[in-house]
């Protein structure tokens, strides 16, 4: 029944669901310059994409989201060796986003911001995911992004998404704190608590349990499919949170919070 619905939604697409979905495989593309690029300090708009094993530049017809992959079946058409399914994927999961938004959203406009933000977070849980990395060039932004974005079409909520971000940033620095008294060791980092912070500014201060229950939730899936996978874990073995965190923001963001 769900997947129907959501067919149906998908279906009556009008023009700026075909711009959003066309945009979506090259923000995608840009998506992953920033996450390779951005935990390097390296620059994100300038220098020319080259192939990571020959170091050949890659011309335009190598640079069509998802098409070029495609048709290079996955290798570099200059050396013949494999290229990965780091780009692709992200193209292929902004489109994926851009496909949720508009089942979901009433109106081009929502579409495009639910989009942007499932954008964002996809960057950043990516980048956590990769370097163990949360940057302030991404988290503080989204923070600013939040609450400006309440002040400008829902300004009733500006106090209550100001409140969550501050709420947000105090419970996972003062969780981080604890933890390391009791342990000895670090639990959370301060990147964390920025994207809470984030979180709260999107979702208000009421939202955050909701938005802090399904990210364990969701973690606590993760390490059972380790498990089954054969992945041992210790008492002393780590996750990132930041993927966690940010599927939960968007979930929420998209859906509401749990009704507690």
């Amino acid at each position: 029944m769900l997947g129907a619905a959501l067919c149906g939604r998908i279906a009556e697409i009008d023009a700026g669901g075909v711009m959003l979905l066309a945009a979506s495989p090259v923000i995608g593309s840009f998506l992953g310059t920033i996450i390779l690029r951005l935990p390097e300090g390296e620059p994100i708009l300038q220098g020319r994409s080259r192939c990571a094993h020959c170091g050949a530049r890659l011309a335009a017809r190598d640079l069509v989201p998802l098409l070029s992959w495609l048709f290079a079946r996955g290798r570099c058409r200059h050396c013949g060796k494999v290229l990965g399914w780091f780009y692709p994927g992200i193209e292929a999961a902004a489109v994926a986003l851009a496909l949720v938004s508009l089942s979901i959203a009433t109106g081009d406009l929502a579409a495009w911001v639910d989009w942007l933000l499932g954008c964002w977070l996809l960057a950043l849980g990516w980048i956590d995911l990769r370097r163990w990395l949360l940057p302030d060039a991404l988290t503080l932004p989204l923070i600013l992004a939040g609450l400006g974005g309440a002040a400008w079409l829902a300004p009733g909520e500006l106090v209550d998404r100001a409140a969550g971000a501050a709420l947000g940033y105090v419970i996972l620095r003062a969780t981080a704190w604890a933890y390391r008294r009791l342990r000895g060791i670090e639990g959370l980092g301060g990147g964390d608590a920025k994207l809470l912070a984030a979180a709260g500014a999107w979702v208000g201060a009421a939202a955050l349990p909701s938005v802090l229950l399904g990210a364990a939730c969701a973690a606590l899936i993760a390490v059972a499919g380790l498990a089954i996978a054969g992945t041992r874990l210790s008492r002393r073995s780590a996750l990132p949170f930041g993927p966690f965190l940010a599927l939960a923001t968007w979930a929420v963001w998209l859906l509401g919070p749990l009704p507690f």
